[in-house]
């Protein structure tokens, strides 16, 4: 799974856009390009001559720190941490340094931030991205508690559309074209349009079917601790592929006694076992109830 390709978007504030991407420019050695289009991009070339950009997002509530408290800011404080495309193994320590040179410069989050990660999807078919939408089905009431989702970010990641799920699984479209149709069903607006309203949940499938060809999670609070950010991207390629290789998948919803466990054990069907993910699987049942050692209190 650590051969998948991906980017991540990371929303903070705290520190304004070109103090952003001066810490980068320092981090990487390379220099910042000011491009002056609408989102203020500021683009910063790594010595592999890669681009990590930074730009404004306007869902992002702008703070500041003023000694200890924090007070509203100029939209200047509005910063959308853009990677290029990464993998795994070569890359997540540079990305978790980068993370805590940001927070270490002022770079600070709230309830109006959030992750996004994409997922190339050039190996995926319509049988794993229904299995994809099942999976996310079957687990939202999981992760949406074990990963916190504050209730001011509900409306950009809402839980999967149980409209489009029954859909999928009772005609079990065979080509991706009817699952775009299906997904797209009932929307008005084009859907050329980049922010189109379908996008705006956990699994978004619109970036899929328009130009960049990646399937994005959104169902992540913004955070500048660098292993809570590895263990949600662990998470999204592990998914990505437990989709890409199950043969099937169900969206029924399991009955969980005990919240820990079952998460504990879910991650480590999917991949995160041993030392290596211990602490991804802290980060990421820290929230639930229960115990991870056993099923049943009794035990």
């Amino acid at each position: 799974m650590f051969t998948t390709k991906f980017g991540i978007e990371i929303e903070l504030t705290g520190i304004t856009r070109d103090e952003a991407a001066k810490v980068a420019a320092n981090y990487f050695g390379g220099p910042v390009t000011h491009t002056g289009d609408y989102y203020d991009t500021k683009k910063v070339s790594a010595p592999d001559g890669r681009i990590w950009k930074f730009m404004s997002d306007s869902s992002i509530s702008c703070q500041k720190k003023q000694g200890r408290q924090k007070v509203a800011a100029t939209r200047d404080y509005s910063v959308e941490l853009v990677s290029p495309i990464l993998t795994y193994r070569e890359d997540i320590t540079t990305l978790q340094e980068l993370v805590r040179q940001l927070r270490h410069a002022g770079g600070l989050t709230n309830n109006s931030c959030g992750i996004h990660i994409h997922l190339d999807g050039a190996d995926h078919t319509p049988r794993s991205i229904r299995n994809f939408v099942n999976i996310i089905a079957s687990k939202n009431d999981l992760f949406y508690k074990a990963l916190q989702i504050a209730p001011e970010r509900m409306s950009y990641c809402k839980k999967m559309d149980s409209l489009l799920v029954e859909k999928l699984n009772r005609r079990k479209p065979k080509t991706m074209g009817a699952i775009e149709s299906l997904w797209y069903e009932g929307y008005s607006e084009s859907t050329s349009r980049h922010y189109h309203s379908s996008r705006y949940h956990f699994l978004n499938l619109h970036s899929f079917f328009t130009g960049i060809h990646t399937v994005e999670l959104r169902g992540f609070n913004s955070e500048l601790h660098a292993g809570k950010i590895r263990s949600y991207i662990v998470l999204a390629l592990a998914l990505n592929r437990q989709a890409l290789t199950q043969k099937c998948a169900s969206a029924k919803k399991p009955q969980v006694e005990n919240e820990k466990f079952a998460m504990r054990t879910y991650l480590n069907r999917i991949g995160f076992i041993g030392e290596e993910f211990a602490n991804c699987r802290e980060h990421l049942t820290t929230h639930l109830d229960g115990s991870a050692a056993w099923r049943f209190r009794a035990a």
